[in-house]
């Protein structure tokens, strides 16, 4: 990397938050014992995906809980870009074997809240009494999560979504 690039790469890491995959563990690890020593233990852990795969597996080994699910939700199409709504897209979550169970609904970042917002109103229209948790709340927020692990205004930079798709230079 030449120092033109290497001085802009440094530029860009100093407006964003980084997170490592270090970091990563050890901030699931404090959001489940969080969570576990509330008076809401979930039965069930359903993810946004894709963001909040990574974060409600980790959640859900940590409070040894077997029922996991995901909703696939679109909103960002790039860095700063998103849709002018959450769009839900296939595979759908079975919402009605939810009617009556404690979700932990679990995403990567509650930035304008839109997201979580819509699927918590679809999983209580289910008849689920949900939690939510995330890594980042941003301020502005529509939805303040139940639990976050900390709180930035800037674009953060997952582990995960950090580098290009591997296949983009086969």
């Amino acid at each position: 990397m030449d120092q033109a690039t290497q001085a802009e790469a440094s530029q860009d890491t100093l407006d964003r938050e980084v997170l490592g995959w270090l970091e990563f563990g050890e901030a699931s690890r404090h959001l489940a014992t969080d969570i576990a020593q509330g008076d809401f233990f979930p039965e069930v852990v359903v993810a946004i995906a894709r963001g909040g795969l990574l974060l409600a597996g980790a959640i859900a080994y940590a409070l040894d809980i077997k029922a996991c699910g995901a909703l696939n939700v679109e909103f960002y199409t790039g860095v700063g870009e998103r849709l002018p709504k959450p769009v839900m897209l296939p595979p759908m979550l079975d919402e009605p074997s939810l009617a009556g169970k404690r979700v932990l609904l679990v995403d990567d970042v509650s930035d304008s809240g839109r997201t979580i917002t819509m699927v918590v109103e679809l999983l209580k229209a289910a008849g689920a009494d949900v939690r939510t948790v995330v890594l980042y709340t941003k301020p502005g927020t529509l939805h303040e999560p139940n639990y976050t692990w900390r709180r930035t205004s800037r674009w953060i930079n997952f582990p995960w979504s950090s580098l290009p798709p591997v296949t983009a230079g086969l």
